[in-house]
């Protein structure tokens, strides 16, 4: 949306792009939870005005927790169409990672600290079960790249809480990250896996080393691109070798095009996105 300044000192509108959906529909709301060691955070619900929040709506929680990386209201075109206009519920996490906060938010979940951000994840995760908003039975979870380990982090730590994980380009090895493409560049934000000292703590929520015989773990969704130049595609192959090796059920797409991204054509992005939407509601309804 482009807005122009005129002589009286407001604005009027110059050019937009057409709505995808009619957001007069929802509304939105902010909630706070106490995260594992007593920090307040915040996270955005949206949803249908008048919708009957008994306690099993399918919700999807979004989330990334990583890279000073701020995550904002915005307009939720895609997940406006595919989702919200079906009756889903949409939950955005502020988690300890990004920097909604500042700088200091981030750095409270650097390296040794980096529990903190998904201790948070899974107290918004709690919290929307103990607001009668939706169960385990109904929620899913959603995120790529950093937001990828992290939701890979909450398939393998608290299966028991999510009954659909969507699992976008990420990170899961933690191992061999940083061999890998352009992972040594992110040692400043999860540790070097090198170092005894810092692998002790990486390996305590590492997704890949920690996936289990014997536990009941959710069906994910891993995604992937085959010429993703920053998050090796091999971490999703692999967890997704493991999980059969294991006897798990799973599913994974990877895409031949697109690099870090969901495709390199607007076509690419739409099935992505399909195939996305259409394994939420098909685990969550």
């Amino acid at each position: 949306m482009y807005y122009s300044k005129n002589a009286g000192s407001s604005f009027e509108s110059v050019k937009r792009l057409p709505a995808f959906y009619d957001g007069d529909q929802y509304q939105t709301a902010q909630h706070e939870v106490i995260s594992k060691d007593g920090t307040r955070i915040p996270y955005f619900i949206i949803h249908a005005k008048g919708i009957d929040l008994n306690g099993a709506q399918p919700t999807l929680l979004y989330g990334y927790g990583g890279f000073e990386v701020s995550l904002t209201p915005n307009y939720l075109d895609r997940i406006g169409l595919a989702w919200l206009e079906r009756g889903g519920v949409y939950v955005l996490a502020n988690i300890r990672g990004g920097g909604e906060f500042g700088p200091q938010w981030h750095q409270a979940a650097l390296k040794e600290n980096r529990q903190k951000a998904y201790d948070d994840f899974i107290a918004i995760a709690e919290d929307l079960t103990r607001r009668k908003i939706t169960n385990p039975r109904h929620l899913g979870v959603m995120g790529g790249s950093n937001g990828g380990l992290l939701v890979g982090v909450m398939l393998t730590q608290r299966p028991e809480l999510f009954k659909a994980v969507v699992c976008q380009v990420p990170l899961l090895d933690m191992f061999r990250y940083n061999k890998l493409l352009a992972g040594a560049s992110w040692m400043a934000e999860y540790g070097n896996p090198d170092l005894p000292e810092e692998w002790a703590y990486i390996q305590k929520y590492a997704p890949y080393q920690n996936l289990r015989a014997g536990i009941k773990y959710p069906v994910p969704l891993f995604t992937t691109t085959t010429r993703d130049d920053r998050v090796h595609p091999g971490h999703a192959r692999k967890m997704a070798a493991k999980m059969e090796s294991l006897g798990y059920p799973f599913y994974y797409y990877e895409n031949m095009e697109g690099g870090h991204g969901s495709g390199s054509t607007n076509e690419q992005r739409a099935f992505m996105n399909a195939i996305e939407y259409a394994y939420l509601w098909k685990m969550l309804k």
